[in-house]
């Protein structure tokens, strides 16, 4: 009796060790990734006022063409891979709609609304993605996240409708269908990411990208005629544009979309709002009211819901581990410390 108590403290004891060997990495790692991720919204938040302040405004097709094209070609360079399979039509599908749709809407956006609300209006994206997620990717929308969501929401309407400027409806309207197409494209290329583990982020980044300059470049020529000449300046802004805003800013996310739970990422991206709000105070000369100070700092209290150790506790790590495959007692281990069980396998592409 007493041999089999024995006997059960030690499995219970290797158990915990293991389950702690797979949690305190994971843990530091998603450090690292929430790090990487924010890379995209602080990117994004500076794209506003580029495209604002250097792009030429009666061009929306051209001006996602060469945001997209550029970074799509960029990233095939580095990864050098052709979609195979499937991913021929999921990349038209999620370059239609993360890369066409999206910068068409965002470039409007830019043109129509100061720097401040067009960034701020993003911010809606973190609640429509944990809504999305929780039945395309069964990711139930946790209690931390939702509130962070919240709060967010409420400094974004202190800092939209405080501001000193006027507010284009139509500028508006574009962007929250920016928001709404993107939070389901990013959704989905979650999905379509985590089945395919043979498929690196990298790769389905410049896939989509590319396809999405594919279905734009007919259209502009078509809708816009000739391309634009383009000054020095405007070059410049392309190139920031295409290869800081969008290459780098894309594979940050899409990678922090496939290791971290979808209401992280979605937090994270308000850093795309408080960015945008500072650099159109500081370079564009945008007025700062103590109202959208406040909002700020719930933003910011927003984002600090979604930290990762928070995740990581509950559970939230289960995208980002990877099972151990050594035979020891961790590889029957969920990432959050459980027994795995048989639906605790993986998902096999359907």
């Amino acid at each position: 009796m007493r041999a089999t108590r024995s006997s059960g403290c030690f499995s219970s004891m290797v158990t915990m060790l293991a389950s702690m060997e797979v949690i305190l990495p994971s843990m530091e790692a998603n450090a690292r990734w929430v790090l990487l991720t924010a890379v995209a919204p602080v990117a994004w938040g500076t794209n506003y006022f580029v495209t604002h302040e250097f792009l030429p405004a009666d061009r929306p097709l051209y001006g996602a063409a060469l945001r997209a094209l550029p970074a799509g070609l960029a990233l095939l360079a580095l990864c050098r891979r052709r979609p195979r399979g499937a991913w021929w039509w999921r990349s038209a599908v999620l370059g239609l709609l993360n890369v066409s749709v999206f910068f068409v809407l965002v470039y409007v956006a830019s043109q129509l609304l100061p720097t401040s609300v067009a960034a701020t209006v993003m911010a809606l994206s973190p609640l429509t993605m944990m809504l999305i997620a929780w039945p395309l990717v069964s990711e139930r929308p946790r209690t931390a996240h939702l509130a962070g969501a919240a709060i967010g929401l409420a400094g974004v309407c202190l800092m939209l409708l405080t501001g000193a400027e006027r507010v284009s409806v139509r500028g508006v309207l574009a962007s929250a269908a920016a928001m709404l197409v993107s939070s389901f494209g990013h959704i989905l290329a979650k999905r379509w990411s985590t089945w395919s583990t043979d498929t690196d982020v990298l790769a389905s980044t410049a896939w989509q990208l590319t396809a999405g300059s594919l279905f734009l470049l007919p259209a502009a020529a078509v809708v816009e005629g000739p391309p634009p000449a383009l000054s020095a300046s405007a070059l410049l802004a392309f190139g920031y544009v295409a290869l800081v805003a969008t290459a780098l800013a894309f594979a940050a996310w899409f990678t922090g979309l496939r290791r971290l739970p979808a209401g992280t990422v979605g937090l994270i991206g308000l850093l795309n709002p408080v960015t945008g709000v500072l650099l159109g105070t500081v370079v564009a000369a945008e007025v700062l009211t103590g109202r959208q100070l406040c909002g700020l700092a719930l933003v910011l209290a927003g984002v600090a819901l979604g930290r990762p150790l928070r995740a990581g506790r509950r559970g939230g790590l289960r995208a980002s581990a990877r099972p151990v495959s050594d035979g020891s007692p961790a590889a029957a281990l969920t990432p959050d410390g459980r027994r795995r069980g048989p639906r605790s396998r993986r998902r096999t592409e359907p």
